[in-house]
């Protein structure tokens, strides 16, 4: 399986800059702080558990306005909820209000943004300049960062940003390490830049595509993208309909507009020594197992970098780790340069080896009360990952239903159950099966 190649360059240490925006003199001295990890909450179960398995930030969609319309789960109560509980746990919520609205949604942003507000959001993520002054105008208290979708891809942008008002910046995903190196340097220090390290990536530029509103009618500029990019496709000659030719060499057809996902967690050191705000994980739309995986993976990763950024080397156990989750193949996307591999070809679907069969409710001492996900049996080999840790692997010896019977299998969806387990896992520990040991 192809993963993040491993090619590592020696960096300089960060030096201070000085600089000129409209007359104000600024000194950038970068790599004051380690990176902030940003995770996606697509719902209230996904935040709980980007939170549990240690994002600094999530971010999220609202029920307008958002870049991800299948996981619009927050209305304004529901919002208001998801800041209390992430402010309980020291994490900021940051709302996505990324799309390009039409004029009859525009009269609705000030109402919107408002609500926002009070529901107690940190900031905005904002594409539109027109969201972004109506954000200034009706909510000026809250951060506006300004998302992906609006492009930036160089310094002068991200000044000129900054200068209006916007908090942070969140990096166009074509730029290189040096890009981002050179924009931080040329930018004030308390310009925060985010940058996406994992996830889908979008074969159109910043995510601006038009393939999904001509093809099927959802405009992907407005959180309602179908994926064509992952569709395989064919030549007709129009002589001779219905006969179906390949474009690429393949009884199945191209996939010539599928890219892979982005996998920057072996790149974390020089993404922080080039002075990166917030590394972002892509996923609104992705499964709680997904989001609680790989926040852990980059959460221990960072953590690791942390203690010692003079000599840091990925523990290889993490880069399985990210494959242990549904993910097309990976690669590094642009960040050491143009890719030379950013297409998949052979087929526009995802890898997926493992399933969550399981969720820790508590433990006593003797047994690990559980929730049941998918079908396993007694004598099943299961992995057993807790927040903040390397996972282990336990064999399940017996399982007991809510009537405390000895039972085969856990084979009823949401059935609860224990099992035997002397020790203590955290509440939201998760129990996983490798899908070909079934």
């Amino acid at each position: 399986m192809f993963l993040c190649k491993n090619i590592r360059r020696t960096q300089s240490k960060p030096e201070k800059s000085r600089f000129n925006i409209r007359g104000i003199s600024f000194l950038n001295n970068q790599n004051q702080s380690f990176p902030k990890l940003l995770s996606p909450a697509g719902d209230f179960e996904r935040l709980v558990a980007a939170i549990r398995f240690g994002a600094d930030e999530v971010y999220l969609g609202g029920s307008q306005f958002g870049m991800r319309a299948v996981s619009a789960k927050f209305d304004f109560p529901m919002l208001k909820k998801a800041v209390d509980y992430a402010h309980e746990h020291g994490v900021r919520v940051y709302l996505t209000c990324n799309t390009v609205p039409t004029n009859e949604e525009a009269d609705q942003l000030p109402e919107f943004l408002k609500n926002a507000r009070d529901a107690g959001v940190d900031a905005f993520i904002i594409a539109d300049m027109g969201v972004f002054a109506a954000a200034r105008e009706y909510a000026p208290e809250v951060e506006v960062h300004m998302s992906t979708q609006t492009g930036i891809v160089n310094y002068r942008t991200a000044n000129e940003l900054y200068r209006m008002g916007a908090k942070r910046v969140v990096l166009a995903r074509e730029l290189s390490i040096d890009d981002i190196r050179t924009i931080r340097e040329k930018t004030p220090s308390d310009l925060e830049i985010e940058v996406f390290v994992h996830g889908a990536m979008c074969m159109s530029f910043s995510g601006r595509c038009l393939l999904s509103h001509y093809l099927v009618d959802r405009d992907a500029n407005r959180g309602e993208c179908a994926q064509p990019c992952r569709w395989g496709y064919h030549l007709v000659e129009e002589k001779r309909p219905g006969q179906y030719f390949p474009i690429f060499e393949d009884e199945k057809g191209s996939y010539i507009l599928n890219a892979k996902d982005l996998c920057l967690i072996e790149y974390i050191d020089q993404l922080a020594q080039a002075g990166v705000t917030s590394l972002k994980i892509e996923g609104r739309a992705k499964s709680s197992y997904y989001v609680s995986v790989i926040t852990n993976a980059y959460r221990i990763a960072l953590d690791q970098y942390q203690r010692d950024p003079e000599h840091f080397q990925l523990e290889p156990w993490l880069l399985d780790e990210v494959c242990k989750v549904s993910h097309r193949r990976y690669n590094t996307g642009f960040l050491l340069g143009r890719p030379e591999d950013g297409q998949y070809y052979e087929n526009g679907g995802y890898l997926r080896n493992f399933d969550v069969v399981a969720i820790v409710d508590r433990t006593d001492g003797e047994f690990a009360y559980c929730t049941q996900r998918n079908k396993f049996l007694a004598g099943d080999t299961v992995e057993v990952l807790e927040p903040g840790k390397k996972p282990f692997e336990m064999v399940i010896s017996q399982i007991f239903d809510e009537e405390n019977q000895l039972v085969d299998s856990a084979c009823h969806a949401m059935m609860k159950f224990k099992i035997p387990y002397q020790g203590v896992l955290q509440t939201g520990t998760i129990i996983r099966k490798n899908k070909a040991e079934s």
